[in-house]
């Protein structure tokens, strides 16, 4: 029986394009591969994603009672959240938008298929 056990971090501060990019490089990958590729991440992204992945872990083991060697990442993505509207003075008197956006993180962890 294969468990799908979800964690979610919200209105992270950051554009949702640039989370995808850290995504997209750990989706499909076992939870302490993706951790070790995160640890290695350049990206500011790479950090509340290691975070949300080990969130996920922790309600895997907790509630379900499932090893930490055997969970994979079945479903990860960065979804908008709400964009925080500024303004900063233009030229002429004039106000130019600033959009300050976030995102929602959702993780997916399933057991591995052992031997089929």
């Amino acid at each position: 029986m294969a468990f799908e056990v979800r964690a979610v971090i919200k209105y992270v501060p950051m554009s949702p394009r640039k989370v995808r990019l850290v995504v997209d490089q750990v989706r499909g990958r076992a939870v302490d591969e993706a951790l070790a590729i995160l640890k290695f991440t350049p990206k500011a992204a790479a950090r509340p994603v290691a975070k949300v992945i080990e969130s996920a872990i922790a309600n895997a083991k907790e509630n379900y009672g499932l090893a930490r060697e055997d969970l994979y990442i079945s479903q990860i993505c960065a979804d908008g959240g709400p964009t925080h509207k500024r303004w900063m003075a233009g030229a002429r008197g004039r106000a130019k938008p600033i959009l300050k956006r976030t995102s929602h993180i959702t993780v997916v962890l399933e057991e591995m298929e052992v031997g089929s």
